[in-house]
């Protein structure tokens, strides 16, 4: 189970941003929206530095603004272009100013991209040391990736891997699923409830 910082259980149903900041004529729906999901008991929210090209976390940063820091899960998600040795730092630094917040409860891959796996782990773990975030993940690994994770230095400390996963689409649960079960990694749904065509 995920807990915030101060103890309390994540809830099983989170709030999603995708879509989120791409337009300013939305922003008070959108705002208006988080706070209902919070004031209703949902501590986790989820992001990405690509939705709304960094909008996304700014409406969240807004709509988390009066509520105690240490009540929420917060996780968001770094490009695979940025998650190398160079871009790392700054891209999760602009991630927690736009979010108005000091560290991320949980930071995602995006998805695989050309860095080596043994470097976005590095990075990973500094963004750990240096309290930026207090857990990882992954996001769209299938298991040749996964199995490729963890058998690096580090790769044991992956903590989600964040998955598409509802009725209509069950293909994690072949081989994926188990896998990631029988070594506690946990499996974070997005679009349980699919999506509207």
């Amino acid at each position: 189970m995920l807990k915030t910082k101060n103890g309390l259980e994540a809830g099983i149903i989170g709030q999603g941003s995708w879509h989120f900041g791409e337009k300013t004529t939305y922003a008070k729906t959108e705002i208006a929206s988080l706070r209902a999901g919070i004031d209703s008991g949902m501590n986790l929210i989820d992001t990405a530095e690509m939705y709304g090209n960094g909008g996304a976390e700014r409406i969240i940063g807004e709509a988390i603004r009066e509520v105690p820091r240490e009540d929420l899960y917060l996780v968001s998600k770094i490009y695979p272009h940025n998650a190398n040795k160079r871009s790392y730092l700054a891209s999760c630094e602009d991630s927690l100013q736009r979010l108005k917040t000091d560290y991320l409860d949980l930071y995602l891959l995006h998805w695989r991209g050309i860095t080596p796996l043994s470097e976005v782990t590095e990075c990973m773990e500094d963004l750990k040391n240096r309290g930026m975030i207090l857990n990882w993940g992954v996001s769209n690994f299938d298991t040749r990736d996964m199995e490729e994770l963890y058998a690096l230095e580090y790769g044991k400390n992956c903590l989600v891997n964040q998955l598409l996963y509802h009725l209509g689409s069950r293909g994690i649960e072949y081989d994926l699923l188990p896998w990631l079960q029988e070594r506690n990694i946990l499996t974070m749904a997005y679009c349980p409830l699919a999506q509207a065509g």
